[in-house]
């Protein structure tokens, strides 16, 4: 039997609940990656970050829900470093596990991201949080 949020609240009492993507086809999509174990990191506008009141921390755990808003996993936050768009690296599009994990796909995904969300610039600022993947739900 799958564990419910308040469970999950319980055994990870300081973890933060979250979601990825922006719309929840994506949320899918990207949780599937991580339990699949080809997604082990993501990123994020330093605009964005700034607006949350709680940040991933390292050694910190996220309880990471579904499209349907239900926990799918638990992730343990192992790096964060900031970067810039035009920085990100082959390396670090690869480590995201999306499309064909080329840089060029990262680039041309990430910017229609950002766009959607009202900011994007070459030179934009970015949080990079490398992850690992606790339990699966």
């Amino acid at each position: 039997m799958a564990m419910t949020l308040e469970q999950l609240r319980d055994k990870y009492p300081d973890a933060m609940v979250d979601t990825f993507g922006d719309s929840p086809e994506l949320a899918s999509e990207l949780t599937t990656l991580i339990i699949a174990g080809k997604k082990v990191a993501s990123c994020g506008s330093l605009r964005s970050w700034q607006e949350q009141e709680r940040l991933p921390q390292p050694g910190g755990y996220s309880i990471i829900l579904n499209r349907e808003q239900q926990p799918v996993c638990v992730l343990r936050t192992t790096g964060l470093f900031l970067t810039r768009f035009d920085r990100v690296t082959p390396e670090m599009a690869m480590l995201e596990g999306e499309g064909d994990l080329s840089l060029d796909y990262w680039r041309q995904e990430h910017q229609r991201y950002f766009q959607r969300a009202g900011y994007f610039h070459t030179e934009m600022e970015l949080i990079f949080e490398t992850f690992q993947l606790v339990e699966v739900i």
